[in-house]
């Protein structure tokens, strides 16, 4: 019989605090149960193994990432939505470091609950896309490359390589600029 009070959402939860404490590349089944106080074996009540608590995070991961960017979104349009959009991706990644690594696990075929997530994501760039006129396949290309660049800005700020001494919140800022010019433009590139 499952321990009194352990539910698959809170470990879960606890695992994605254990992951942003010490990245989810460190995360082990044995650190959550530590947590818990419990034995190993009584995890395995509530998840399937590590995969399946990593699943588990990219889909909790992806629900509050969509949430942050549908937020910073909402009301805005354009460069404005652009740069909210940018700022929530960035502020999510620093503040659950964990959770956000989970999100770059894509989606199973047949996983409907991480699929259904991760398009409320997906939604919320084609809206700002929209902003753009940038639409059908285009649509694809402008969000891979708006992702890219974030993910590669946020990625780098975490592991410290940005040690010049310039402003981190300048070259986010032109990265930004670039990104609304290049797809005001977007036409041009076609």
């Amino acid at each position: 019989m499952p321990r009194a009070g352990l539910t698959t959402e809170r470990v879960v939860t606890e695992a994605a605090i254990v992951a942003d404490e010490v990245g989810l590349e460190q995360l082990t089944l044995a650190a959550v149960a530590q947590r818990f106080g419990v034995a190993l074996p009584s995890l395995y009540k509530h998840i399937e193994g590590l995969d399946g608590l990593q699943r588990d995070l990219a889909v909790l991961g992806m629900h509050h990432l969509a949430a942050a960017l549908s937020r910073a979104a909402v009301g805005r349009s354009g460069k404005e939505a652009l740069e909210a959009v940018a700022h929530a991706y960035r502020k999510f990644a620093k503040e659950r470091p964990g959770l956000y690594t989970a999100t770059m696990r894509a989606p199973s075929p047949d996983d409907e609950e991480h699929t259904a997530v991760s398009r409320d994501a997906l939604d919320v760039a084609i809206a700002v896309m929209r902003g753009y006129a940038i639409e059908g396949v285009d649509t694809v290309h402008a969000i891979r490359m708006f992702r890219s660049a974030l993910h590669g800005f946020v990625a780098q700020e975490a592991s410290g390589a940005f040690g010049m001494p310039e402003s981190i919140e300048e070259s986010f800022r032109l990265m930004i600029e670039a990104l609304d010019i290049a797809f005001t433009n977007w036409s041009t590139l076609r």
